[in-house]
């Protein structure tokens, strides 16, 4: 009983002991789990034991590589020879057999030699990964498709073979209680700013979760306000953006076992931004990037206008369109704010019955529910057909966002729109207006203005947010972010001379 207790006191060296001992031991300490494997080796005078889970490990490198070499070799084996000679980085001593259980978990092999004061446990993990591929949910015409992976080393190479500089750091940190997960603070040390490291350093260092399965949850742990429907930090599957926004100053994570990065700080015009807009001409990408802000306008206020000038506004409609309103409304036995949330709520289940169908059946969902059924609507004179059109409306201005998140922020906002619309009229739409501002004012992005370039003003950011500069002339990094290093490159002072054409070289 004493010798029980000792070897499963936590103060005590629980090794040396028997080889049947350190087996039965394990197989309670894993309660009978029956992908636990020994493979026991006889060696001169010595007995080994190696302790794997199946799934867990690369079995055909542990046959080949080391029990192979073990078994060949007839030297009398210690932990540090084995240490030594097995290809195998990360080897450590263990002097507790719980320790040894959860080296195992996680995709250690465990090595005792009988009589040996510690088993030497290596790291042997199975990587089921998948290839870089073709990015999804981001879809772009121009420039690089290739997406992160669920693998945080795949993703750390890739950003770093984009990037190819010395000054890339890194920083590893470990969440979870009951599941840790790695993750790798990102940035560039020469041009981050000191203040969002350490910010974002304390921030994961207190924070308490039992498991981080993907980037998502960790910004809604991480984020400044966690009751605002507006998202305050970046989630790219796209390690071109990722780079990019690393050399602006700002700092990315990567979170093992996600396919998506975070990028902090972000403001709110962060959201319209895509890298598209750097592969294209800075004239055609500043009307890109006005015409999603007035989309996204529009996707707000088109339906609650719609109700608020049927319910008391008549007099600000054109008598021409006015009596197309009431000849497309004759049928209609809903009062207009009854009639726009059931078109709001109709097109809200034709998106996600295509997001959660098939492809192929998505979109044949998608051309159907808009279609067919939307005729079939009017017809029966649920609708009207200028509501109808409407609603397509800002459906398409919501899309125009390049992030999902901002477009899902944009949709929810428009449906207490349309009911105080329908309460107070423009007079409440304005009231709203007002109350989105004034919340985004004091929104913060790790500690950022969310309103930056605007709020405060920055007239120089105004190039990296609402419009674009050409590149020759655009050398600053975004203030707002406050980098070291503001250049990114120095503009020449003297202008190269004009070259002749051939003609005058002819005729001169």
């Amino acid at each position: 009983m004493v010798k029980k207790l000792r070897r499963r006191s936590s103060n005590l060296n629980y090794f040396p002991v028997k080889i049947d001992t350190f087996k039965n031991d394990l197989i309670e300490y894993f309660q009978n789990v029956p992908e636990l494997s020994f493979k026991e080796i006889k060696n001169k005078n010595q007995t080994i034991v190696v302790a794997f889970l199946n799934y867990l490990i690369e079995k055909p490198f542990l046959y080949k590589e080391i029990i192979q070499k073990i078994q060949e070799n007839e030297m009398v084996w210690n932990n540090q020879l084995l240490n030594d000679h097995i290809p195998v980085e990360g080897g450590k001593k263990q002097n507790q057999i719980e320790n040894v259980g959860k080296a195992l978990k996680n995709g250690s092999i465990a090595i005792y030699i009988e009589k040996e004061k510690s088993c030497l446990t290596l790291p042997l993990p199975k990587q089921e990964d998948r290839k870089p591929d073709k990015a999804e949910t981001e879809s772009l015409i121009f420039g690089p498709k290739l997406a992160f992976t669920e693998s945080l080393y795949t993703n750390l190479n890739i950003v770093q073979n984009r990037m190819n500089n010395p000054d890339l750091k890194t920083e590893r940190f470990l969440i979870g209680n009951t599941a840790p997960t790695e993750i790798r603070l990102v940035y560039l040390d020469s041009v981050a700013n000191e203040e969002d490291i350490n910010e974002m350093r304390q921030r994961l260092n207190k924070l308490e979760a039992d498991d981080i399965l993907e980037s998502s949850m960790l910004i809604q742990y991480i984020e400044d306000n966690v009751y605002s429907i507006f998202p305050q930090f970046i989630s790219t599957e796209l390690p071109d953006r990722f780079s990019f926004s690393l050399n602006e100053g700002r700092l990315g994570i990567l979170v093992d076992k996600s396919p998506s990065g975070i990028i902090a700080p972000a403001s709110f015009f962060s959201f319209f931004e895509s890298t598209e807009d750097l592969y294209s001409k800075w004239n055609l990408a500043s009307f890109i990037r006005i015409m999603r802000l007035l989309a996204t306008f529009l996707s707000l206020v088109a339906t609650p206008f719609y109700v608020a000038a049927l319910t008391f506004h008549y007099e600000i409609v054109p008598t021409e369109l006015l009596v197309q309103l009431g000849d497309s409304r004759s049928r209609v036995p809903f009062p207009p704010i009854l009639e726009a949330l059931i078109m709001e709520l109709f097109i809200e289940f034709i998106r996600e019955a295509g997001a959660r169908l098939p492809s192929k059946v998505g979109q044949t969902m998608g051309i159907v529910g808009g279609i067919v059924i939307g005729q079939a609507i009017v017809e029966a004179g649920f609708t009207s057909n200028i509501l109808i059109i409407i609603v397509a409306l800002s459906a398409l201005g919501s899309f125009t966002a390049p992030s999902y998140l901002m477009g899902s922020t944009i949709r929810i906002i428009r449906f207490p729109l349309i009911i105080i619309s329908g309460i107070w009229g423009i007079l409440g739409i304005m009231f709203s207006f007002a109350f989105i501002v004034i919340h985004l004012l004091k929104q913060r992005s790790l500690n950022r203005p969310y309103l930056a370039p605007i709020y405060p003003i920055q007239v120089k950011d105004l190039d990296n947010s609402i419009y674009r500069y050409p590149f020759l002339i655009s050398n600053k990094r975004p203030f707002s972010n406050n980098p070291k290093n503001s250049k990114r490159f120095s503009i020449p002072k003297k202008k190269l001379k004009k070259s002749k054409d051939i003609d005058e070289q002819v005729f001169t």
